[in-house]
């Protein structure tokens, strides 16, 4: 073991504090470990889609670092992206004192305070934690998987306990027991794929054209403010953790994980001796159908399906939600039903549809999603739901007007719709903007340009108003 507490540096700079053992913001480097206990627990398959869209939970509003939603993604890759807003909405759904059990087991010894102190910012770095630990969590469920292999399906009760960086040290993972001690090693095995897949730092991006290079389960995090970059990579025989700052605490512009700790960590795999990859724990996976747009348990109507491995709990995952039968007209352009076509003249169909939210954003994303077609005009249907502008009138220039101190006044946004409960949702171009529910009225105050307004209902109604603001 190589043990560094503090890079060289002068007496000014603190250059004898133990960073190693300092509580530091955690960034995103928590989110392998729900990813994990919702694989554990059964909630997710690695592939699941989960909801990337615009979320305000209360008063907290999360983003991704590059402020751009993909509607939908997959659960892994959620994780190999680091991809905020998923992770959020996925702690919500799992449950936040769920999850803190999991991290109380961990023995985290910095998240000293109860769930509901750091609320859902806990997955983004809301908590504190200190590399020591972090990287014994990460070295514990390698052996987790290893130990599986070498004791033909068994687990120690041990598992995760204290290293040392003592060298005549001798651990005790206690006596082997058929029964997981926290992660199961299939649900761990399938967190370092997902994390495998991980871009890798400027220098490394084509290591996979290379017979000598390491498969390496890696994570990155980067706290508010720019005061601690992260970068935790593990093998079949070694962890490595690098933590970046600056030991009072002080951010710095560009001090992110991946680019100030994940060159460093990927320096240090170079030297240490190449590593095989982890055995996969096939008596903690089974391999079923899967839905292949949905990443879920395919139903008997999603027409794409892979077979693949998933974890055992993940049999308790429900079947695809996103497929539906669609009855079309016989060239496949509309919608129909028997107020408007006969039986036979009917085309049945299975289709992928999203909810209107995230189809607005996936659809950018994904060139071939194809949207529902809509009910040819002769079908009776109950989702003939209607919404108008009021205000901007269509095609107009508007001059914003002041008020007497000189500043401009808010640009009135107002719609009806002959639903007077529903929920509306609002796009300046293809920036999200707002909400409004009953009284459909937002104010906005742009700069001078062209703007495209969009206004989708709950049912994926769409309106568009173009305008141009001039000074």
């Amino acid at each position: 073991m190589t043990y560094i507490g503090n890079s060289p540096t002068t007496k000014e700079h603190q250059k004898d504090v133990d960073i190693i053992t300092r509580p530091r913001s955690t960034g995103s480097i928590l989110k392998p470990f729900l990813y994990a206990a919702m694989l554990d627990a059964g909630d997710i398959l690695p592939n699941t889609l989960v909801a990337d869209i615009p979320t305000k939970i209360g008063s907290y509003n999360p983003q991704n670092f590059n402020k751009k939603f993909d509607g939908a993604v997959f659960a892994s890759t959620a994780l190999s992206k680091s991809l905020n807003v998923p992770a959020v909405r996925m702690l919500q759904s799992f449950g936040l004192d769920r999850f803190y059990h999991y991290l109380k087991e961990l023995n985290l010894k910095d998240i000293k305070y109860n769930a509901n102190h750091y609320g859902l910012s806990l997955i983004l770095g809301g908590a504190e934690s200190n590399l020591w630990d972090l990287c014994k969590s990460y070295a514990s469920m390698a052996s987790t998987i290893n130990h599986y292999d070498d004791t033909q399906g068994k687990y120690y009760k041990d598992e995760f306990l204290e290293p040392s960086y003592l060298a005549n040290f001798e651990p005790n993972f206690g006596e082997i027991s058929f029964e997981k001690t926290i992660f199961d090693a299939g649900s761990t095995y399938l967190t370092f794929e997902a994390l495998n897949k991980v871009n890798r730092p400027e220098g490394e991006e084509n290591w996979k054209f290379y017979n000598n290079s390491n498969k390496i389960a890696w994570k990155t995090g980067t706290s508010f403010g720019f005061r601690d970059a992260w970068a935790i990579g593990t093998t079949k025989d070694y962890v490595v953790g690098v933590w970046v700052g600056n030991a009072d605490g002080e951010g710095r512009p560009g001090l992110v994980g991946i680019s100030a700790a994940a060159p460093i960590l990927f320096n240090v795999f170079d030297i240490l001796p190449k590593s095989d990859w982890f055995e996969q724990p096939y008596d903690e996976l089974i391999k079923i159908p899967i839905c292949s747009k949905s990443g879920y348990r395919a139903s008997d109507i999603c027409e794409e399906r892979d077979t693949v491995f998933v974890q055992q709990a993940g049999l308790k995952t429900k079947p695809c939600p996103y497929h539906i039968w669609v009855h079309l007209d016989k060239n496949e352009q509309f919608q129909v039903n028997s107020s408007c076509e006969i039986l036979k003249n009917m085309i049945h169909k299975s289709w992928f549809v999203l909810p209107p939210l995230q189809e607005f954003f996936y659809k950018n994303s994904q060139p071939f999603y194809k949207r529902l077609p809509k009910f040819r005009k002769d079908c009776l249907s109950e989702e003939k739901l209607q919404m108008a502008f009021i205000s901007p009138e269509e095609n107009t220039t508007i001059y914003l007007t002041k008020d007497f101190n000189r500043e401009k006044n808010n640009l009135l946004l107002k719609v009806v719709h002959t639903n007077s409960n529903i929920k509306l949702y609002w796009y300046l171009n293809t920036r999200f903007i707002g909400t409004t529910q009953s009284i459909h009225e937002l104010e906005v105050l742009p700069p001078k340009g062209t703007y495209l307004i969009t206004v989708i209902d709950e049912f994926g109604n769409e309106i568009y108003r173009e305008i141009e603001i001039k000074e």
